[in-house]
């Protein structure tokens, strides 16, 4: 079979076009950035009677207008006559906002077909589409999908593939506009198609060509020009799709959405809304510590009990080679394996589920007063939540955001929220230090409640940094932008554990080997080479020492920090080996031993907080540093992201240190 059609398919967010597009591609996917943009595109294949077919999923969109990186990519990519035939994906439970851009595109050409998905979902709530009568209104293919159950994805395919082959006719549809745009229309058509006429007048620019008739038809618009002109294209088309929707939507209640709309009462009202969120993200928090620790001590286990076995394999080598592959490079990737991965996998699902019950833009609207007060953007509270998990999924996730000055402002300050590397560390300080004598379940239950406290100073200290760079180096209005707070869906929880494990969980973990494995093979040669009889770990712990002491802390910490670069999770175990002289990686037993290590130390109160107050303020890791370097293009904006959080937990650690000190 050889490709010959490329199929785009176009729709707003939330209308389960992903899950078309998997769907009619399954596994023959792959995606990237479009050329010059950091907007995701994904492609994948499909086949029908023998044709082999290229689908590419456009970016979600609500209009072609180019207001937004995700528009001006979608709306070039259809002008640009790479496509063989459209799919547009709408809502049938809300089919007149969907046939905004549907329209919009039926102007752009005539080789479309639209998919009315969901028709499971506005079943329940009532909601009966007319197909026929739809197909009849928009002289095009309507095809009625359930995307979830893959209803209707075979006549979609046949449709699509017909589309595709079906030789040029002449259209005779058309969308009427406003008298003074139909002269200009009229005027343009004489030397261009309605199609080229249309784009004209939404803003594409003319050619050289085409710039005599423009201007004359300029004069025939009078006073509709630039945005006074787009709002009347725009009135005219939702005017259309309103119509279109009182013709073929039949609901048998008075109003479909009312359960969505109590719903709403509940989780975004000022007095119920952030309570909500706090008990949903403290219930995430409570699953996570008390479901990750068993996994994490017998994945512990399994890994070392392979070092061994490994060193067998290495027993002619040289004493340093096996030392540096087993106890440096193995033991390093075996830690961050053994720690990382158990709350990644209950993280990601968790938050993936919120996800796709709808509730996380809830959030966003909810958050969006706070990141306006900030000179910030609404959008930055998810990537904020992403940042829970990684702050590099949470950097990547800062493209949904549109502004060029808001995203650098959300990819600067994600850090600030401690990720799931950082989690373990913190888990450990507070369970050693701050909870007294709770036992039990009572006990996870407690940490979690303090764990909520800390992110809630984390959020606070997010929005204070958001707002000095909005004062100072990325001075801006905030911009205004369209939440659609999506319909409540049951989750289907299958797929999200399929994407949030391999999508995300072992694609960040991947990405986080590929630098801690280096970093073992550094930290052993540090603590197994001597100078003057001292291992260079004293030696640079040594050095730091003085800095340390100003911040409440130790020289060994500090280097425990900076060798953690490439990974948060191995912060711990370095401070343990440096406290220890052991020349490798080190675990110990329990809370208890570890509780007695840092003692012996000389380890307070005093240091456990400077020590969770350095956790939750400092660099990214070698990870999110990359990544902020390719999301901004260059080192500068990388630079600041690691200054930026550093300088302030250095700053909170002095001032602890210094109150402690007075009280003291």
């Amino acid at each position: 079979m050889e490709h010959t059609y490329t199929v785009a398919l176009a729709g707003n967010p939330n209308v389960g076009k992903s899950t078309v597009f998997n769907r009619l591609t399954g596994l023959r996917q792959h995606t990237g950035n479009w050329p010059g943009k950091t907007v995701e595109r994904a492609e994948g294949y499909f086949s029908q009677a023998g044709q082999r077919f290229r689908l590419v999923d456009l970016p979600g969109t609500y209009s072609l207008a180019a207001d937004s990186p995700e528009e001006e990519v979608a709306g070039a990519f259809l002008q640009s006559g790479q496509a063989d035939a459209v799919i547009v994906v709408v809502d049938a439970s809300c089919l007149r906002r969907g046939l905004i851009l549907a329209l919009q595109l039926r102007q752009q050409t005539w080789r479309l077909v639209l998919c009315v998905n969901l028709m499971d979902e506005a079943a329940r709530r009532g909601v009966t589409p007319q197909i026929r009568r739809l197909g009849q209104l928009l002289d095009v293919p309507v095809v009625a999908t359930a995307a979830r159950s893959g209803k209707g994805l075979a006549e979609l395919r046949h449709q699509a593939a017909e589309v595709c082959r079906r030789e040029p006719w002449e259209d005779g549809w058309k969308l009427t506009y406003v008298p003074p745009v139909e002269a200009a229309l009229g005027l343009l058509e004489t030397g261009m198609s309605r199609r080229r006429a249309v784009a004209l007048l939404w803003g594409s620019p003319p050619t050289e060509g085409e710039q005599s008739l423009w201007q004359r038809a300029q004069q025939r618009l009078g006073a509709l020009s630039g945005q006074a002109l787009r709002d009347s294209l725009t009135a005219s088309v939702v005017a259309l799709a309103e119509e279109i929707g009182r013709q073929c939507v039949r609901c048998a209640g008075p109003d479909p959405h009312a359960p969505d709309r109590r719903l709403d009462r509940l989780l975004t009202s000022r007095l119920t809304g952030f309570p909500v969120m706090l008990l949903l993200l403290g219930l995430v928090f409570y699953l996570t510590i008390q479901g990750a620790n068993a996994p994490s001590r017998l994945l512990s286990r399994w890994l070392t009990a392979l070092e061994e076995p490994l060193r067998g394999l290495l027993a002619g080598a040289p004493w340093w080679v096996q030392g540096a592959v087993v106890d440096g490079i193995y033991r390093t990737v075996a830690w961050v394996v053994a720690v990382m991965l158990p709350p990644m996998a209950i993280f990601f699902p968790l938050f993936t589920l919120l996800e796709d019950a709808g509730y996380l833009p809830r959030v966003a609207f909810c958050m969006d007063r706070c990141f306006r007060a900030a000179g910030a953007c609404g959008r930055q509270s998810l990537t904020m939540a992403m940042g829970f998990g990684c702050n590099a999924c949470g950097v990547t996730g800062c493209r949904i955001i549109a502004s060029p000055r808001e995203r650098l402002v959300a990819i600067l300050t994600n850090c600030f929220v401690p990720c799931n590397g950082r989690f373990p560390t913190l888990i450990a300080l507070i369970g050693l230090f701050f909870l007294g004598d709770a036992a039990g379940p009572g006990r996870s239950a407690l940490a979690a409640a303090v764990f909520l406290g800390v992110i809630v100073f984390c959020v606070a200290m997010t929005l204070a940094m958001s707002k000095l760079l909005s004062a100072t180096v990325l001075r801006g209005q905030p911009s205004f932008f369209s939440l659609e707070l999506p319909p409540y869906r049951l989750p289907q929880v299958g797929r999200v554990l399929v994407r949030s494990l391999l999508d995300r969980t072992v694609f960040v973990l991947g990405r986080a080997l590929t630098v801690t494995a280096p970093a073992g093979l550094l930290i052993w040669g540090m603590g197994n080479m001597d100078a003057g009889g001292v291992s260079l770990l004293e030696r640079a712990a040594g050095v730091l020492s003085p800095l340390g002491r100003l911040m409440g802390l130790d020289g060994m910490v500090l280097l425990a920090f900076l060798l953690g670069f490439p990974a948060n999770e191995i912060v711990l175990p370095i401070l343990l080996m440096g406290y220890l002289h052991t020349g490798t990686l080190t675990e110990c037993s329990g809370l208890e031993a570890l509780r007695a290590i840092l003692l012996h130390s000389g380890w307070t109160t005093e240091t456990a907080l400077c020590m969770m107050a350095l956790c939750l303020l400092h660099f990214p890791c070698g990870t999110t540093c990359l990544t902020i370097r390719r999301e901004t293009g260059g080192c500068r904006w990388t630079l600041l992201a690691m200054v930026l959080p550093t300088a302030v937990g250095m700053a909170v650690c002095m001032l602890i240190h210094g109150a402690f000190g007075l009280l003291g």
